[in-house]
């Protein structure tokens, strides 16, 4: 009580006493005598939601969080009521609500241990200029616990004794540490004594978040305005409760085209039409793989959206054709921005509607960006997003623009001092009216999301494929993302390596840097280590201003050149792999890339690993992030790992010294694991494939891989148009089976697979295919050995001595 009454002379009140229970189905209400209100309701066994009132009343239930689409149900529920708290069970959580202070704590319903306590618990703070509440929660931390998550934040990935804020900002040229960045993703995971839980803040105000920082033992959230509103969400996997977040706050609509997951060359800027011809002859020219080519605000009228300057490009339909038949396909920049212009269609059309943001006491929001003067529109109205999405026509189906890219949509302005509006304008909200304290977090996402629509609409019937920069909890739902404008440093460097995998764990996988970095130039060494980082994240794209040089792959001299090629030709190579594990992401809510600690939590040697992760489910990364490097120390993951380059075998559990020099980097394929790989082809359809590859790894055991395939676009996927093929191998110390599952109604135009087994510990004797004995080839080593078989094989079996 001594805490609370120095808190409370600083303006925290808190809960009193419960003076009233009611429960409805899978909610209950606990009320106390100062009139504060506790909403708890089951959403699933393993994940509770929290939400308080201070005056008994609680708001219309809106969130742009969380989907409808959400899982909910649960197996079992019960609640008890004791003599001095209330018991609620399910059967993975036993929840406690004191009676004496609305204090939660929350258990294993298994083992009956500690998951998870309030320390102060729920409290608040009158906002005397605003109105309404500073809403407050804390919790004590744990002995050992660790903490994750929160976006793109530019730190370690363990958030241990670091304070964070979520206000959407744009930062150029930010630095380690800044904060706040481009995004606001209020959901954190923690790991204490083998369990994992975690917390998803659903509040849109500007929210901040203390990990043991200001006190060791205690670990706090809390929010400028609107509700104390969480979700709590218990594995006890990490991997878990990624998953179940994800899938709290929706998975990706639909899986990426594949083309999307190729390489991606972008510039500010671009322009005229005959340097971006010139930049991707030479892409063809020199080999170099690649799907996209991008056109930042050059290309457009004075910068208006949804025009051309017709100087630079006069023809832009047959430019964009001539790109396509070459296998580029074209992304453009849209900004929020419109110019403030009676002659400029797009501005007379919204100011004839009403659709743009206004002041508190009528004005228009007028900010300046790069058109100059610029109105905004309100995109949480949904007349606007209607609207916004219409706009897309001409672009999209008419010249065959292939991808947008939002920027600037924190929203950013220009010369004023916090960068954004100001905190009166006002917004519609989807029909709930506030303030842009209570919008700015979630307007990037509601303009991604209205342009995710018009790409749909106008792609049909193939794939949307939407860009953004800021972006809040369940933005992965419409877009990929990028983590803005980063610098040409090797600080930077490790900084995007953090900030994938952070990403990732924050239920957005779709995500990449801007390799090379956008601010500054590179050496040539940096961006080839970028490079090589960069082809393991799913979003993968150059990106840099022009102030500061050009950046294409071929402009450092040859070496880098080779360098970038070789490892661009890897990516391609994979993409059947990372294919695959976006189908896993879209289903399951798999992250694509795991840090060591979501892979392997019980070791707690990778709590606070930060440089290596897993992509996908097999493969180990490990990027090279000094100058000068002939290899690093890195920690290898319990288990037995392959290293990609010679096969060599490594036993894991321990940091290790592994040899890389420029033109390689540390990678290893977990044992067991079934690889599928592509020939290399210069851009997604360019080859019809005979067959494709399958990297076996021998296991002494058993261990299952899968390969998901499909039209590569489009929707059939969704009509069960698709093969999920799920390979088994087991491996015994004469023998090796391979045996394969396929679900699913679609039929690749590869006929083989080339399956190539590494490391088998004996020689070939004998090979049987579908229970039919096949001759030998007798020139096979013990160390390398490859055998074509039809794609519909059910088991291949080896024998050997």
């Amino acid at each position: 009580m001594i805490v609370n009454t120095e808190l409370e002379q600083k303006g925290n009140l808190f809960p009193s006493k419960i003076i009233k229970y009611t429960k409805d189905v899978d909610t209950l209400h606990f009320t106390t005598d100062n009139n504060v209100v506790l909403q708890v309701t089951v959403v699933r066994d393993s994940v509770i939601r929290f939400r308080y009132s201070t005056t008994g009343k609680f708001e219309k239930d809106f969130s742009y969080g969380v989907t409808v689409h959400a899982s909910r149900g649960y197996s079992f529920l019960k609640v008890s009521e004791e003599k001095t708290h209330y018991i609620i069970t399910t059967s993975k959580l036993i929840c406690k609500v004191e009676k004496l202070s609305l204090q939660v704590s929350l258990y294993d319903a298994i083992d009956l241990k500690l998951i998870n306590e309030d320390e102060i618990g729920f409290h608040w703070e009158e906002s005397y200029e605003y109105g309404g509440d500073i809403v407050k929660m804390s919790k004590a931390c744990q002995k050992a616990e660790s903490f994750y998550g929160l976006g793109d934040k530019p730190v370690e990935v363990n958030m241990k004794g670091k304070r964070f804020e979520n206000w959407a900002t744009d930062s150029y040229a930010f630095g380690k540490n800044t904060d706040p960045i481009y995004k606001a993703i209020p959901f954190y995971t923690a790991i204490q004594d083998n369990k994992s839980y975690g917390i998803f803040f659903d509040n849109t105000f500007k929210t901040h978040f203390d990990f043991a920082h200001e006190r060791r033992n205690v670990t706090s959230f809390w929010a400028q305005g609107g509700e104390m509103n969480y979700y709590f969400i218990y594995g006890p996997k990490m991997e878990d409760v990624v998953a179940n977040y994800t899938d709290l706050t929706g998975k990706p609509h639909t899986l990426p085209p594949l083309w999307a997951l190729g390489f991606h060359q972008c510039k500010w800027s671009y322009y005229p039409e005959s340097n971006v011809k010139e930049i991707t002859k030479t892409f063809r020219d020199l080999k170099i793989p690649c799907d996209a080519i991008y056109l930042d605000i050059d290309y457009m009228d004075g910068f208006r959206c949804f025009t051309w300057d017709k100087k630079h490009f006069p023809d832009p339909k047959r430019m964009v054709r001539e790109l396509e038949e070459d296998g580029f396909k074209t992304v453009v920049i849209i900004d929020p921005g419109i110019k403030i212009d009676l002659e400029y269609d797009v501005f007379k059309e919204a100011l004839d509607k009403d659709y743009f943001c206004k002041r508190a006491d009528g004005p228009y929001m007028k900010g300046k960006v790069w058109p100059g003067e610029c109105y905004f529109p309100d995109f949480t109205k949904p007349e606007v997003r209607e609207w916004w999405s219409g706009l897309f026509q001409e672009l999209i189906e008419d010249i065959g623009v292939k991808g947008v890219w939002n920027d600037m949509n924190e929203p950013a302005v220009m010369d004023v001092p916090n960068k954004s509006f100001p905190d009166d304008v006002r917004h519609d909200y989807d029909g709930n009216p506030c303030s842009h304290r209570k919008a700015h977090n979630i307007y990037g996402t509601q303009m991604a999301r209205a342009t995710y629509h018009g790409l749909k609409k106008y792609a049909y019937p193939k794939r949307p494929f939407v860009i953004t920069r800021s972006a809040y909890s369940g933005a992965q739902r419409y877009t990929s993302t990028w983590m803005g404008d980063n610098v040409a440093t090797w600080e930077h460097l490790a900084i995007a390596n953090n900030q994938a995998q952070r990403m990732a764990m924050s239920g957005f996988s779709f995500a990449g840097s801007d390799i090379g970095g956008f601010a500054e130039q590179p050496q040539g060494e940096l961006f080839a280590r970028w490079i090589q980082l960069g082809v393991f994240h799913a979003f993968c794209r150059v990106h840099s201003s022009g102030d500061h040089g050009d950046q294409e792959p071929w402009v450092f001299g040859t070496e880098i050149t080779d360098i970038v090629r070789k490892f661009v030709e890897i990516r391609y190579q994979l993409l059947p792999y990372l294919y695959t594990a976006f189908w896993n992401h879209i289903n399951h809510g798999t992250p694509i890339l795991k840090s060591l600690v979501l892979y392997d939590q019980e070791d707690v040697a990778t709590h606070y690993r930060s440089d290596e992760f897993i992509f996908g489910d097999s493969i180990l990364v490990c990027p090279i992030l000094e100058p000068n490097s002939k290899g690093r120390r890195m920690y290898i993951p319990r288990g037995t790992w392959y290293n990609f380059w010679t096969d060599e075998v490594v036993e894991g559990g321990r940091e290790v010294w592994v040899d890389a020099d420029l033109d390689s980097m540390p990678i290893f394929i977990k044992e067991g694991a079934v690889i599928p790989k592509y020939p290399v082809q210069q851009y997604v359809g360019e080859k019809k494939f005979d067959e494709i590859t399958l990297d076996v790894y021998y296991k002494e055991g058993k261990e299952k891989s899968q390969l998901f395939d499909d039209a590569h676009d489009g929707y059939d996927y969704k009509k069960g148009r698709y093969s999920l093929r799920t390979f088994k191998v087991t491996g015994k110390k004469n023998e090796l089976i391979l045996q394969q599952h396929k679900q699913g109604k679609f039929d690749a135009e590869y006929t083989n697979f080339n399956i190539v087994f590494h490391n088998l510990p004996f020689k070939i004797t004998s090979v049987q295919i579908d229970n039919v004995v096949v001759e030998v080839n007798k020139s096979n080593t013990t160390q390398f050995q490859s055998i074509t078989v039809d794609k519909e094989f059910t088991e291949l079996h080896l024998f050997g001595k």
